[in-house]
């Protein structure tokens, strides 16, 4: 046995003699749960004269949670004290460090007093202090204090921000921090006095008290400031609440949020008085929840509204063109699907006549699936339901439609040889269609469609000599369908996207108020590559032949007449940080009808994304001009602790933009300014072009979360 391991015996046996037993008032021993004995390890450990114990060189003490170095200490056994001498840590758990010169404290560490000390939260926040009295085991009192989460460099350099404070109490339980006569410093020049703050300390998560501010500046609502304050109200549940005041606006913000067993709520919204519309009352709510019900049933809801269009622009809240609400119940097994919902359209467009828009929609779905032995594949039943109105009662505008909609499938495929795979599918539809208010439709249509498919796959593989793996998939696919019956208002397939995931569909309209008719092929082609060094790219290119064109079909859709527009999606995915992502429609004469291109690029210092988008000219789908924008958002760290940013969105067709920003963030261990200038060009009769500036710091360590290394000063000269 090694010398130090033999001292470590030796006063382990004393400190379990030092805990004792302790006696009641009655003399018997006390029955309530004793602390763990007070441990010592240390290189030499001797009894003085006068019975005093003494541990000396790399010296670690251990009472529960609690654990304690010094290169001295002596215990008196008379008075129960022990003289510790430095350098000193203490620490509590995980998060709680004390460093100190000398102390003196009971056997059990939950009391004394320590001199030249700091009190050190998760390696970050630090109060340093001349004197530091530990009361209880719960209490720590500090005098003549300076706190900071900034590094503190030996050579005197003040941080960049701090506290200093008369006297500060740190009430471990409760886990809070009370300040007595404090000032906050920014590079030692004081900036506030405090008569009395209280902060949490940084190991609470929630805990009541004032949030980050935020100031805002904008053209229309002049410079404001958003104070919030947050109300822990429990475990699971809080209220923050945020005035907002400048000399244009009076408003009040409110976000509750509460967790349940089986479920959440998030209710936010705010009430506004303001020189934009000075006669009335203006504000927003919104509403979103989830809860799993018994049976497997799950309960969810998602409410907006807002006062006026412009609300939740002017208040630089997300910019919506219509406000969706929807309340759905919804269960999902392995064979049966369930859906019903209740949804609710609020335009925010103006010029845009809400009356004629079906903002009321009720829909509802079933689906089983069953695996017939003798039939083998996959049989699929299913009913759909869905009811749209408008508000307007005029003829052919206000048109209200009811939809039910009974469908069966039978799906089956293949594998033959070396890996051809057929895919055939058979089913039936029958919709019915209740209509009024148009009288250019019968007041009921009944509609019925049989269809039938057969798709072909041969996928191959093959490797290269550079190790790179190729993927290549010829597919073709004949279909059938023949829909008899009048044909029904079309108000749920207004959109139609030729892409990847229709290419082989019997319908590729997105719902059933309208279907293909008639006979059609689609051939095409998957390809991908797979390189050793880790890149990777992939691409589609198709094309649907019908032997009658669908007239259904808008001029972009890419499938108007007896040949569709060229397909042509792909992707290519860099090891370094790069990927692009595009697709297109080209016509018989290679013009396009649309054109999607988005890209995204990351490295340690830089993020850029950006996307383009061209869409021709298209009446049915409500555009009488060429859409050409462009849309680009990244970053770059210019240094250690400089990010800058920029936005932008621009309409190529008419050489202007329609919004962009620019942001600067400063970062560093200790806090975080946030500089951000954004400016909204468009307008409408209520809507007007405004520019937003904001302004945001952050003291790290109390308000958001700890920095990073990368982000720490140095104490260098330079």
């Amino acid at each position: 046995m090694t010398l130090r391991r033999l001292i470590s015996a030796l006063v382990l046996v004393a400190g379990t003699h030092l805990g004792g037993v302790a006696l009641g008032q009655s003399g018997r021993p006390d029955t309530t749960p004793a602390e763990p004995p007070a441990m010592l390890v240390a290189d030499r450990v001797f009894v003085t004269p006068d019975r005093q114990l003494v541990a000396e060189g790399s010296v670690e003490a251990f009472q529960g949670e609690t654990r304690l170095r010094a290169e001295r200490i002596t215990f008196d056994r008379k008075t129960g004290k022990l003289i510790i001498e430095g350098p000193i840590r203490i620490d509590q758990g995980d998060r709680f460090t004390v460093l100190a010169d000398a102390a003196e404290m009971d056997r059990g560490l939950r009391d004394g007093l320590l001199r030249g000390a700091r009190l050190v939260f998760d390696q970050q926040v630090q109060l340093a202090a001349l004197q530091m009295v530990r009361v209880g085991g719960r209490y720590t009192q500090l005098y003549k204090t300076a706190v900071t989460s900034c590094h503190v460099c030996e050579d005197g350099r003040p941080p960049l921000w701090q506290i200093r404070a008369r006297s500060v109490t740190h009430d471990q339980q409760e886990r809070q921090l009370y300040f007595e006569g404090a000032q906050l410093r920014v590079l030692d020049v004081p900036v506030f006095y405090f008569p009395a703050l209280r902060l949490p300390d940084p190991s609470l998560e929630r805990a009541t008290g004032f949030l980050i501010p935020t100031i805002r500046t904008t053209s229309q609502l002049k410079t404001g400031v958003r104070v919030p304050y947050f109300f822990r109200i429990g475990d699971h549940k809080d209220l923050t609440l945020t005035p907002y005041v400048s000399p244009k606006t009076r408003t009040l913000t409110m976000r509750y949020r509460q967790a349940f067993r089986r479920g959440r709520i998030e209710l936010q919204g705010a009430f506004t008085r303001d020189d934009l519309l000075p006669t009335d009352k203006r504000g927003y709510f919104f509403g979103t929840g989830a809860f799993d019900l018994a049976n497997r049933f799950k309960l969810s809801f998602d409410i907006k509204t807002a006062s006026d269009n412009a609300y939740l622009v002017d208040y630089g809240l997300t910019d919506y063109d219509r406000l969706e609400s929807e309340v759905e119940l919804t269960r999902t097994t392995r064979n049966t699907a369930f859906r019903s919902a209740v949804i609710h359209y609020d335009s925010l467009l103006d010029g845009e006549d809400e009356s004629l828009l079906p903002t009321l929609i009720t829909d509802l779905s079933f689906e089983q699936r069953a695996h017939p032995r003798g039939l083998g594949g996959e049989l699929q039943l299913g009913l759909d339901f869905l009811g749209h109105r408008r508000t307007s009662g005029l003829d052919i505008l206000g048109r209200d439609v009811t939809r039910l909609t009974a469908d069966a499938a039978w799906r089956r495929n293949w594998l033959f040889g070396p890996g051809l795979r057929a895919d055939w599918e058979i089913g039936f539809s029958a919709d019915r269609f209740e209509i009024s208010d148009d009288s250019t439709y019968a007041s009921s249509i009944t509609r019925t469609t049989p269809r039938a498919s057969l798709a072909l796959r041969y996928p191959m593989t093959r490797g290269t000599e550079g190790g790179a793996t190729q993927f290549l998939e010829p597919l073709i696919q004949i279909g059938w369908s023949d829909v008899s019956g009048p044909a029904a208002p079309i108000d749920e397939s207004r959109f139609v996207e030729f892409d990847q995931g229709n290419l082989l569909s019997l319908s590729r309209f997105p719902s059933s108020d309208v279907r293909e008719d008639g006979t059609a092929l689609a051939v095409g082609v998957n390809w991908a590559h797979y390189a050793a060094s880790g890149w990777r790219a992939n691409a589609t290119v198709g094309q649907v032949f019908r032997g009658l064109a669908d007239p259904n079909f808008s001029t972009t859709s890419g499938l108007s007449g007896e040949a569709s527009a060229l397909l042509v999606a792909g992707q290519v995915v860099m090891n370094k940080g790069l990927s692009l992502t595009g697709r297109s429609l080209l016509d018989d004469s290679l013009h396009f009808n649309k054109v999607e291109l988005r890209g995204n690029w990351s490295s340690p210092r830089t993020r850029i994304s950006g996307s383009y988008l061209w869409l021709a000219i298209d009446p049915a789908e409500g555009r009488t001009a060429d859409v050409s924008e462009l849309w680009f958002d990244g970053s770059y760290r210019v240094g250690g602790n400089w990010t800058a940013s920029a936005n932008l969105r621009y309409d190529i067709a008419d050489d202007s933009a329609s919004r962009a920003g620019v942001g600067l963030v400063y970062q560093n261990e200790c806090v975080t300014v946030d500089l951000s200038v954004n400016r909204r060009y468009t307008s409408s009769t209520s809507v007007e072009p405004s520019t937003d500036f904001g302004f945001t710091i952050a003291l790290s360590g109390f308000a958001v979360e700890s920095g990073t290394e990368k982000y720490r000063r140095s104490c260098g000269k330079s």
